[in-house]
């Protein structure tokens, strides 16, 4: 009798190891920090993983940019160092320049998932990077240029930047500098409080959305419209460990991640309404291009970026193969009317 005891005892502790063992984790991190809205979507979608994956697959999140550098996360999922990274495409744009299809789109992850354009960005991520490209997330958020002081314009209405200290990034610079011709100061997120407070810049361009969390609205007190470019905010995984995960577990990360594609679109376009209200009733003033200036300025923040794209996929291999299908796919020339 006690043997039979002690051996059910040693099976139901051999089936539970064999359980617990068969948890798959996924080491991940975040290109910013934790107090911003999009982090907070990507934190929002580990807990729905979590949940849905427990007992077979759980992701473990190492931090954000104080554990790995923003700008080194891209190499770090690539060369295996963690497993996923939630980051913009622009952080790693010199190696996949395919990623401004999604800054100049005027589409979302919803369009682009059903039409095949997610796809093809995930089949250039494995070919060139060795990374799976796991969901577009937070897409549909739109950028604009904010100032400290009210924004001037030409005769015809075009803005005027000379003397403007505007601040840049990877983003939006082809757009700055080759059509606004604005003498860009490149700064990381994390810098950028510190130089509207000691007047290094007074203007700089942002979402939608995360002016608030980021405080940047001391100091800040113009929004120009219209918006341009969208959020290239993506997941990547090294491929390796994708293709080393279970199938079950691959399903479960990739079924939210969809989900989550469609989840972040409608909660960042009622944050979006929120922050907007909270900023006028705080007296930000908003100013409009109208006409032929506002008809220039969006085209130009589509076409420079679209020829950066071009320019650089042509010095990599395969050249500018997918170009003309990328526009296709993440830019519907019928909404633009």
């Amino acid at each position: 009798m006690k043997m039979t005891i002690w051996g059910g005892i040693l099976a139901s502790s051999t089936l539970l190891a064999g359980l617990a063992q068969a948890e798959e984790k996924i080491s991940a991190v975040h290109a910013f920090p934790e107090s911003l809205i999009y982090t907070k979507s990507f934190l929002s979608f580990v807990d729905k993983v979590n949940e849905a994956g427990e007992g077979v697959v759980q992701i473990d999140v190492r931090g954000g940019p104080e554990a790995i550098g923003m700008f080194q996360q891209p190499d770090a999922v690539r060369d295996g160092v963690v497993d996923m990274v939630y980051t913009p495409g622009s952080f790693y744009g010199g190696a996949l320049p395919e990623k401004d299809a999604m800054v100049a789109s005027n589409l979302t992850a919803i369009e682009t998932r059903a039409n095949g354009g997610i796809e093809l960005v995930d089949q250039i991520h494995q070919e060139k990077m060795g990374l799976k490209y796991l969901g577009w997330f937070d897409s549909g958020v739109c950028y604009n240029l904010w100032t400290r002081d009210e924004p001037k314009f030409d005769a015809d209405g075009n803005l005027e930047v000379d003397g403007l200290k505007l601040r840049g990034n990877n983003v939006y610079n082809a757009f700055f500098t080759n059509y606004l011709n604005a003498q860009v100061i490149d700064l990381p997120t994390g810098e950028v409080y510190s130089a509207l407070q000691r007047g290094v810049v007074d203007a700089t361009g942002w979402t939608q959305i995360g002016l608030i969390d980021l405080k940047w609205n001391e100091f800040l007190n113009y929004r120009i419209e219209p918006c341009f470019f969208s959020t290239d905010l993506g997941v990547i995984v090294n491929n390796e460990k994708w293709d080393s995960l279970s199938e079950e577990a691959r399903k479960i990360v990739q079924d939210v991640a969809i989900q989550h594609e469609k989840d972040s679109v409608a909660a960042l376009r009622i944050k979006r309404d929120e922050d907007f209200a909270a900023l006028d009733a705080a007296g930000m003033k908003v100013v409009t291009l109208e006409g032929e200036a506002k008809a220039n300025y969006l085209a130009a923040a589509r076409e420079k970026t679209w020829e950066r794209m071009k320019s650089v996929m042509a010095e990599q291999p395969g050249g500018t193969a997918n170009y003309d299908r990328l526009l296709e796919l993440f830019y519907d020339l019928n909404a633009a009317k």
